[in-house]
């Protein structure tokens, strides 16, 4: 368990997170549909009892402040390498350093884990996102079309 700042802990998630963890999901994903104009997201048609088994299988984390789930991010791991997904801040709590801090946590699990490189997703006309990851030092690796839209698949190497 990390503390930032006094307020903010990000830990792996448990089961009885799930439903906190959909909820975050829910409403950042709506957001990202907005964004991009998708409205066919696979973050979307989850449930609760799917993110249940996500906690089961993968590292998922979250950031809690003041008891209350504000950001959550998911990574699997096969053999030294990562993909990370899931990637969710509640609205209200962007800005703030939370984002960071969950990507930090899972540099630090990823080298621990001795991964050599991690990869995303994002849409590549999110601008937002596109900057974040940037600065935490990912880069574009190429475009790809698969999901309807244009998505820059991003890796980061350790």
């Amino acid at each position: 368990m990390i503390k930032m700042s006094g307020r903010l802990i990000i830990r792996r998630a448990t089961v009885n997170d799930a439903p906190s963890v959909f909820s975050i999901i829910q409403k950042a994903f709506n957001e990202y549909s907005k964004i991009t104009g998708q409205t066919n997201l696979d973050a979307l048609a989850e449930t609760v009892e799917d993110i249940t088994k996500e906690i089961q299988t993968k590292a998922v984390f979250i950031g809690i402040i003041n008891d209350n789930i504000v950001g959550t991010v998911r990574v699997s791991i096969n053999g030294d390498e990562a993909y990370l997904s899931r990637f969710a801040v509640d609205q209200n709590s962007q800005k703030t350093g939370i984002g960071k801090s969950l990507m930090n946590a899972v540099d630090t699990y990823l080298k621990k884990m001795h991964v050599k490189k991690v990869t995303l997703h994002t849409s590549s006309k999110h601008d937002v996102l596109m900057r974040f990851y940037y600065g935490i030092g990912f880069f574009v690796e190429a475009i790809e079309t698969d999901k309807g839209y244009l998505r820059a698949r991003m890796i980061k190497e350790y």
